[in-house]
């Protein structure tokens, strides 16, 4: 099994299990409805139903539970969390009973909230952007008595950044960072940075430039920073990554696998935009051409603004059977993309903390689990990943039970 880089660390920890996590884009729809719904299970007014981490077994003691969690993020909406659930309980989405429950905590959670990184108004240097970001998280983190804050980006897609080789090179990228006149990096990547200043682990919900950069993943490391991405595994995607493997055991041939995407909301007036969509599209398609072995995969996505938050996909399979003919397998998949997401930022959260408790640096390849486009793996079969989480699951937590059984200090 492949490891994220051990941390050398020669501070201790306590056995605290409190736990920041600070969304970037706090108040679009699935920072709203993680936040609700961790709001929702700590109280106990839910069941942690969709939550990987919440089967049985798979809880080591290290790993926060969802009342140890803190709310905290950057965003520059001005709509609080509560309008927010409100607003998604009108669409259908989230239950009204449970915005009511959770009004407080919603509200605390806003209070954490802090303004993001808006590229149009920026003044001076990347380096001083993402050093007032990094600010934030540890003020956060201080502000708390947390033992350690989980980035997470779930900010809307942005436009892949042109070719920039300078931003893979160690030295070019802090070069960039420092003079205000050279091409900026994207925000999502400022973000990443920020993350890494802090010391928090991170993950990329998003197919936005942010870690991806060669050297930003390298300075991670260095820094004994944890991450992992790319892209969230919600739906369409996570059901071609289980019914792919199947029909390559059963040594048919995939001829093609087009896909189509209807979604309303946010994000999909963001991926309207050629630009923005470019990098969606990619990171749906490469995991199934790795398992299928075709090219042939055309996908598309198109705005529909009355379907709201809901979104709908279609799959048309045709494959090569025995002597030649031919088999078509037809999916649809119509679900709030939100509740699909929010659980697994959920998840991410638990998990990015307790490789941080164990040690772990640099990209974690078995939370390639969650994402459409891994880092650090080639493994895109739904089954394998799971498999591979599940054992990373229990020797992570064995690894930082020992760690925290071997020392006695905080560690931050």
């Amino acid at each position: 099994m492949t490891h994220a880089r051990t941390r050398e660390t020669t501070s201790a920890r306590t056995s605290s299990r409190a736990t920041g996590l600070w969304l970037v884009g706090a108040r679009g729809s699935v920072a709203t409805t993680a936040v609700l719904g961790l709001a929702a299970l700590a109280g106990g007014h839910a069941e942690p139903t969709g939550c990987v981490t919440a089967r049985p077994g798979l809880a080591p003691d290290p790993m926060p539970d969802f009342e140890d969690i803190v709310v905290g993020g950057h965003d520059l909406s001005a709509c609080p969390l509560p309008k927010r659930a409100e607003a998604l309980a009108d669409a259908g989405m989230l239950p009204p009973r449970l915005v009511t429950l959770t009004r407080d905590a919603l509200e605390t959670a806003d209070a954490q909230v802090r303004p993001g990184h808006d590229p149009a108004r920026a003044e001076g240097s990347g380096q001083a952007t993402a050093e007032r970001l990094a600010a934030d998280i540890v003020a956060f983190r201080e502000r708390h008595s947390l033992e350690r804050v989980v980035v997470i980006d779930v900010a809307s897609t942005e436009p892949l950044p042109e070719p920039a080789p300078e931003h893979d090179d160690d030295a070019l990228l802090l070069a960039a960072l420092a003079d205000p006149d050279r091409a900026p990096l994207p925000p999502s990547s400022l973000y990443a940075y920020a993350a890494i200043l802090a010391g928090a682990p991170y993950a990329a919900f998003t197919p936005s430039a942010s870690m991806a950069l060669p050297a930003l993943a390298r300075l991670a490391t260095e820094h004994g920073v944890p991450f992992a991405g790319q892209d969230g595994k919600t739906g369409q995607t996570w059901l071609r990554t289980v019914v792919a493997p199947a029909l390559a055991a059963r040594h048919l041939r995939v001829l093609s696998w087009s896909g189509t995407n209807l979604l309303g909301g946010g994000d999909g007036a963001t991926l309207a935009d050629p630009n923005a969509v470019s990098s969606k599209l990619g990171s749906k398609s490469r995991g199934l051409q790795a398992i299928t072995g075709t090219d042939s995969t055309p996908l598309h996505i198109d705005y529909v603004p009355d379907l709201g938050d809901v979104k709908v996909a279609w799959d048309h399979v045709h494959v090569e059977g025995f002597l030649g003919s031919r088999l078509t397998l037809q999916t649809t998949w119509s679900a709030y993309d939100s509740m699909l997401a929010a659980p697994l930022v959920l998840d991410l959260t638990r998990l990015l903390a307790l490789a941080h408790a164990a040690g772990l640096a640099g990209p974690v390849p078995e939370l390639g689990f969650f994402f459409k486009d891994p880092w650090g793996t080639g493994v895109h079969d739904a089954a394998a990943q799971a498999r591979l989480l599940d054992d990373w699951i229990r020797e992570t937590g064995s690894r930082a039970s020992a760690s925290g059984a071997a020392t006695g200090r905080s560690h931050r």
